[in-house]
């Protein structure tokens, strides 16, 4: 455990300037000595805890093949503190489905299947307010964005414990009647379908700094 964290954003495509904002807001409260954007293998040996952010997963991962870090992140996730959010929870599943043809390249590392864009398109964007009592049992409903998201459709481990799950009738398949999984916590791992760093709420991003430095 460590009284400080240094926390990366994976920063080769997608809203990683995003998290990176709202992080800065954390610093003189949330024990965060340094925040670094990750491009190379030596920014992310540098870092105690990564994020990896929304975007286009299958690019994504693409990047960091051509870069020579998609085995380095394999590896880093395996044992520390990661958050992936929307294309971040894809790349970090052991399993996706309705990818594009070919399939994609996945970090292999959390135990669920993941349904890619499970929400539909851009224009089915959402939001709704849920109360998360994993943010604290007396905490104001959180604001929730969903934009082309992917959505837990199997827990593959009984290790991964479920945080928020979406009243019936989100959703693109008959999953979506019983209410979909749209975040999870597994070991040193966290993975979320919404986008947290687009709101004015920065509970998600205080949750991970604090199960990072092993309080949450």
């Amino acid at each position: 455990m460590v009284n400080t964290l240094r926390i990366g954003v994976l920063a080769l495509q997608g809203a990683f300037i995003e998290h990176i904002h709202v992080l800065d807001t954390l610093r003189s409260t949330e024990h965060i000595s340094e925040i670094i954007e990750v491009r190379t293998k030596a920014e992310l040996d540098r870092i105690d805890a990564l994020i990896i952010p929304g975007g286009e997963s299958t690019s994504i991962a693409l990047i960091a093949e051509r870069c020579g870090i998609l085995d380095d992140l394999r590896a880093f996730v395996q044992t520390k503190p990661t958050w992936g959010t929307c294309a971040g929870l894809i790349l970090l599943a052991k399993n996706a489905i309705h990818t594009k043809k070919g399939g994609q390249k996945l970090l292999d590392a959390l135990p669920v299947t993941v349904s890619r864009n499970q929400f539909g398109r851009q224009v089915d964007s959402f939001t709704i307010k849920l109360v998360t009592p994993c943010l604290g049992a007396d905490a104001a409903p959180f604001n929730y964005v969903f934009i082309r998201a992917p959505a837990i459709v199997s827990i593959d481990d009984p290790e991964v414990e479920p945080l928020v799950q979406l009243p019936p009738g989100h959703g693109q398949t008959e999953a979506s009647e019983n209410g979909l999984l749209v975040a999870v916590k597994y070991r040193n791992m966290l993975g979320t379908s919404f986008h947290p760093e687009l709101t004015n709420d920065s509970r998600w991003h205080q949750y991970f700094v604090r199960m990072a430095l092993g309080t949450a």
